[in-house]
């Protein structure tokens, strides 16, 4: 079994879900139920399914909740994408939340990589 908390993809898709919480603060009220539920739900959808993946016994089953959580990852930077276009995130705040997304996705399926090989 692994720990996933020494896992750099858990720390940083932590870190990340940490920021998102931070960020939908400041999101409209009336969004509460809906994208800021959502945008919670993906981001921490990201280190759960690492931290599950982490609990499993063969490779198989970590990489599939390994994929999950690109899914999730996907899912979050689109979320950025729409709260930015609808004024809730300033253009520097949502380059810096979507590359960061990006590189953990990368880093996720590196890890996918090296457990095929």
């Amino acid at each position: 079994m692994r720990d996933f908390h020494k896992l750099t993809i858990w720390i940083k898709s932590h870190q990340l879900t940490l920021k998102i919480y931070n960020l939908t603060k400041l999101f409209p009220k009336e969004e509460t139920f809906g994208l800021i539920s959502q945008m919670h739900r993906a981001a921490y959808s990201i280190p759960s399914n690492i931290a599950e993946g982490c609990g499993r016994n063969s490779n198989p089953d970590f990489k599939r909740f390994l994929t999950i959580s690109v899914g999730s990852a996907s899912e979050l930077e689109y979320q950025l994408f729409l709260s930015h276009d609808l004024g809730f995130i300033p253009e520097t705040l949502f380059k810096e939340l979507e590359t960061e997304t990006i590189q953990l996705r990368k880093m996720i399926y590196t890890l996918i990589k090296k457990l095929n090989e």
